[in-house]
């Protein structure tokens, strides 16, 4: 993979795969050729979570492809900087995660997107759950944060919630 231009690869199978769903095949185990594997698992995107970014913007018409980009591109950079290349064993189960209705200071879904973006970020989210689901969108959305915007600030923050937390206060006043 050429890292100065792995994003054309990632925009080029994004929409080879928007094609084929819109043309009926919905089973992304037809998609990906052991190259696109191969790609996929060097900038630390899942089979699955690929998918579930192209069926949503062809159902939803979100997220967007420019915004799966920016969010692999953090998870990539993460990979790269923060694991020096070594993918994590671990998995984050869908029933890990902090209900739907929690909150964190009166922001709900706060501590469920918080382990989310932290999972992302590691590589460590099972392919079940999404980051920048629905439920993710809509957070993302009343708080006016793009999904990669978010994810680098989880980034920078550590296991610090306060500092999202704090972020998220001080977004809202711009």
């Amino acid at each position: 993979m050429k890292k100065y231009s792995w994003d054309f690869t990632f925009t080029n199978l994004y929409e080879r795969c928007l094609a084929s769903y819109r043309g009926g095949d919905t089973d992304y185990n037809t998609w990906y050729d052991e190259s696109d594997l191969e790609f996929l698992k060097k900038i630390g995107c899942q089979a699955q979570e690929f998918f579930d970014y192209v069926e949503d913007f062809a159902v939803h018409a979100d997220p967007s492809p420019s915004t799966a980009l920016m969010i692999a591109a953090a998870r990539r950079d993460y990979l790269d900087v923060v694991q020096e290349g070594k993918h994590s064993e671990l998995r984050v189960m869908p029933a890990d995660l902090p209900a739907k209705d929690s909150d964190l200071e009166g922001h709900v879904w706060l501590p469920r997107i918080l382990a989310k973006a932290r999972a992302k970020l590691r590589g460590e989210l099972h392919p079940e759950s999404m980051f920048c689901c629905g439920g993710d969108r809509d957070f993302l959305r009343r708080n006016d944060i793009a999904p990669a915007d978010f994810l680098r600030v989880v980034w920078s923050a550590g296991d610090d919630d306060s500092k999202v937390l704090n972020y998220i206060k001080s977004h809202d006043k711009i």
